[in-house]
């Protein structure tokens, strides 16, 4: 059974992230993947996960969720191999530092060597970014300006937007893939989606078509107008 887990929605799902779930969970259940989707609340305990979806947030749920998962056993699950999908704000609480409530700084779960400062201004707008030769689109809306150390790779390079820093989007790792891209980016990119499926259940997946592919050609079709 490969389950699916939806953290904090209610913290982390300012713009809809949750929708990360719901996009893995059909587009595995579609190919006939044993697949169950769950998701926690404030006062849920974090369950074993084959993949971990971390949303947006403002300033006080973000802090809040920092502080629910530090106390679990969420950090431990990752670093024993746990697949993680972090957009926004949940890619912030994944670093060593990020910033909340103006410049104030608050410790992060340091499960990634980045930390996150106020930007000059706030990033708004639509988002692309070139992903290993195919480009992930979505939105951002965020003030946060997020620094990678040496040993951290980009998860792209950004096209249209700001992401990071108006050079590179997220970050990427042996077991976590972290945008800014809301959209839900797992829905606005399936094959991203399914790249993220392929690596938690570990086998090469049957091509599917679906709206959401049609979609994604459209937009794609439009940025490069």
């Amino acid at each position: 059974m490969t389950t699916i887990c939806i953290l904090y929605p209610e913290l982390l799902g300012t713009y809809g992230d949750g929708g990360n779930g719901l996009a893995v969970y059909e587009r595995a259940r579609r190919r006939g993947i044993d697949v169950e989707l769950i998701s926690v609340g404030l006062n849920d305990t974090v369950p074993d996960a084959s993949l971990y979806l971390l949303g947006g947030g403002e300033d006080g749920p973000q802090r809040l969720a920092a502080d629910l998962l530090r106390t679990s056993s969420f950090g431990s699950r990752v670093r024993d191999g746990a697949y993680v999908v972090a957009v926004c704000a949940g890619l912030q609480i994944l670093g060593l530092t990020f910033c909340v409530e103006g410049d104030d700084e608050y410790e992060g779960l340091g499960l990634v060597d980045v930390v996150t400062s106020r930007g000059e201004r706030r990033s708004v707008g639509e988002l692309a970014t070139r992903v290993d030769g195919q480009l992930l689109v979505g939105f951002e809306n965020h003030g946060g300006r997020t620094t990678l150390s040496g040993g951290v790779n980009a998860l792209g390079t950004v096209v249209k937007g700001r992401g990071n820093d108006a050079k590179l989007d997220g970050y990427r790792t042996k077991n976590i893939w972290a945008t800014y891209a809301h959209g839900p980016v797992l829905a606005m990119n399936p094959w991203f989606c399914d790249e993220i499926l392929a690596s938690v259940v570990g086998a090469e997946l049957d091509p599917i078509t679906s709206a959401a592919d049609l979609l994604y050609q459209e937009r794609c079709r439009v940025l490069s107008s």
